[in-house]
């Protein structure tokens, strides 16, 4: 028998360092909650009060981001990986690489000028929730810009091959030395990648994390649908949190740089649709693609059957896990549009698509689309056709996916494979795909 087809293909992220990040997470939260308790037990100045500002969310990045980061390199020891393009014992003299250095810092330092310039004429970074992301990287601009001097000297002394898709952006701007078009195509693809949904994973940071370091749970233990909306809230904040951290950690020693943007314009569109400024204009209330009109939701049409109201809480509380269970399972490498690896453990050994799944059933599950509170069967066909797009789009969001990285790694074509013949789900689902296309 092939063995391809009996054992799952090894993954490149390990349990382990999703798992620190969230306990991590899990600690400094309740620093946050506690730290009147704290302040006033060590008289230290300051608020004696939860610590749920919006800079506290940020900071929670670091305590995330540092744990993973420890389990990687002292349990996984990824920097020692041949993916990393390193080679610790080849350490060069500066003088050999230099210029090499000089010609990809005029690179990066030109790449974010161009993002920063995207930042000011689009209009909806300075309104709203968009905003914050950009006071934060204000903030953050000088010692990023300080910091990349000898982060990129150090490393390009160790690199097999230092010319990278950033070196072959600034050696376009300079003129001296040949480049290549395909490797500055991929420099401004994982760039933009990390412009746009950085800024907006930065954005959304501080109204979950302030609502759940306020949250008082006892007050809402015995409310069904309180208790239920705080826990989905909080799971949701792990998502945020983990995720944000993985489109600002893509550092090469930690094996989580991105290999390559997705390079199909359909994988963009459909993936930018589904995120802010775009989806303003297509999904929520009553837009384009509004799928709650007259929606009264789970609570509404549950409200008499307290127990039906338990189950139904759970059944999203499980919905949402997964979905945020399918975030921490990257690591230090979650983020859209990229390749960085392949992942083949936590939610990934039952389907393919876990969070655009789980996803797609708790809105399906909370919204009820097909019940209207007006009694109106115009607007219930409506929502139930217009979410039935939406789950469509994310269809479409994986299938570009897959296309991508099944061209860019044989592992993840193996993967794909396995768990065509062996992952419950995805085999199901392939087969009902078979059935609905030859009969």
């Amino acid at each position: 028998m092939n063995t391809a087809s009996t054992r799952r293909p090894a993954s490149d992220i390990s349990a382990g360092v999703g798992l620190s990040g969230l306990v991590a997470l899990a600690a400094w939260i309740l620093v946050c909650r506690n730290w009147g308790t704290i302040a006033e037990t060590f008289a230290l100045p300051g608020p004696r009060a939860p610590m749920s500002g919006a800079y506290a969310s940020v900071a929670t990045l670091f305590f995330t981001g540092g744990a993973m980061t420890a389990w990687s390199l002292l349990v996984d020891k990824v920097h020692r990986r041949p993916s990393t393009g390193i080679d610790w014992s080849r350490r060069r003299p500066l003088s050999e690489t230099l210029d090499i250095s000089i010609t990809k810092l005029t690179g990066l330092w030109m790449t974010w000028a161009g993002i920063a310039c995207f930042y000011f004429i689009c209009r909806w970074y300075w309104d709203g929730q968009y905003l914050f992301a950009m006071d934060v990287l204000s903030v953050a601009a000088g010692p990023l810009f300080v910091l990349s001097v000898p982060y990129v000297l150090w490393l390009d002394r160790v690199m097999v091959e230092p010319r990278d898709a950033s070196w072959h952006f600034g050696a376009m701007l300079i003129g001296r030395e040949p480049w290549s078009a395909e490797e500055v195509k991929k420099h401004w693809r994982a760039w933009a990648i990390k412009g746009f949904f950085g800024a907006f994973m930065i954005s959304i940071l501080p109204g979950g994390f302030a609502n759940i370091v306020n949250a008082d749970f006892g007050a809402i233990a015995r409310n069904p649908v309180d208790l239920g909306s705080m826990t989905i809230e909080g799971l949701f904040l792990i998502d945020v949190q983990i995720g944000t951290v993985g489109y600002l950690f893509t550092f090469r020693p930690l094996d989580a740089h991105i290999r390559s943007g997705n390079p199909f314009l359909a994988g963009w569109v459909a993936a930018l649709i589904c995120y802010p400024p775009f989806v303003w204009g297509t999904m929520g209330n009553a837009n384009v693609l509004g799928y709650e009109v007259n929606t009264g939701g789970w609570a509404h049409w549950m409200a008499a059957y307290n127990v039906l109201l338990w189950g139904w809480a759970a059944m999203m509380v499980v919905l949402t896990a997964i979905y945020a269970w399918a975030t921490f399972a990257f690591g230090l490498r979650f983020s859209n549009l990229t390749y960085r690896g392949v992942l083949t453990n936590g939610p990934y050994r039952f389907t393919r698509h876990p969070a655009y799944l789980s996803k797609n059933l708790f809105w399906w599950t909370s919204t009820l689309p097909f019940l209207v509170t007006n009694g109106s069967w115009t607007d219930a066909i409506r929502n139930t056709v217009l979410l039935g797009v939406v789950s469509g789009i994310y269809y479409w969001r994986a299938r570009t996916e897959e296309a991508h990285l099944l061209a860019e790694d044989p592992k993840y074509r193996e993967y794909y494979d396995w768990m065509g013949e062996n992952a419950f789900i995805t085999r199901s689902l392939g087969k009902i795909g078979q059935k609905l296309k030859f009969k």
